[in-house]
């Protein structure tokens, strides 16, 4: 049987990026992931007047190469996979740097291959496009990307910049919660995703 096709987004769901420890270094400050509510943290803390600076500062650096990997993250890709097949769907350009995001594509494909091996490089689709794209579940962090989606299960991955998001939004895009803490986050996917294939395995018998 063929398996059904799972979108999952990276940055934040899979993994926090070095990004907030670039911003620490800059600025020598000790900013952990839960101060924050807006998404481009850099915008959050950063004066205007800096941010070219901030961005020559990064210019170069792999926000990859120690990255954080989300509780859980690996294992629950792992036993997913087995069920779904699995497109890492992710956006590699930073809208303050465009010129310099080349490098970007090269740092996350290699992060990718190497902490999700069990998943063929060919499922990695890089574009800020998203909603281009049709599965039957997608899993993001961020209400945007659920816009004009052709997807039957959406499932907002909790991060701290989505904990407002309102129950009225969600349902208008048709879109599950899995939580609000990104620490138990993909044990609230896993809940999600494993009881309705059981649910359509006892329909369709």
């Amino acid at each position: 049987m063929e398996k059904k096709k799972l979108l999952l987004d990276c940055d934040e769901v899979i993994c926090f990026s070095g990004f907030l420890e670039a911003v620490n270094e800059f600025l020598g400050a000790n900013y952990v992931i839960d101060d924050f509510s807006d998404y481009y943290i850099d915008e959050a803390v950063i004066p205007a007047e800096r941010m070219d600076e901030f961005n020559k500062f990064i210019n170069g650096r792999n926000m990859y190469e120690n990255a954080h990997i989300l509780p859980g993250a690996i294992d629950a890709i792992k036993l997913l996979s087995e069920e779904y097949d699995i497109y890492i769907l992710s956006s590699c350009v930073n809208p303050l740097d465009v010129n310099g995001s080349g490098r970007m594509f090269s740092d996350k494909y290699n992060f990718l291959i190497q902490t999700l091996p069990f998943i063929k490089p060919g499922n990695f689709i890089f574009t800020s496009a998203k909603h281009l794209f049709k599965a039957d579940v997608k899993i993001d962090d961020r209400m945007p990307n659920f816009d004009g989606d052709e997807v039957e299960v959406k499932i907002l991955f909790p991060s701290y910049h989505n904990k407002d998001v309102t129950d009225e939004e969600l349902r208008s895009k048709g879109v599950i919660r899995a939580g609000y803490d990104w620490r138990n986050g993909w044990n609230e996917v896993l809940k999600i995703l494993l009881t309705r294939n059981s649910e359509l395995t006892r329909k369709g018998r």
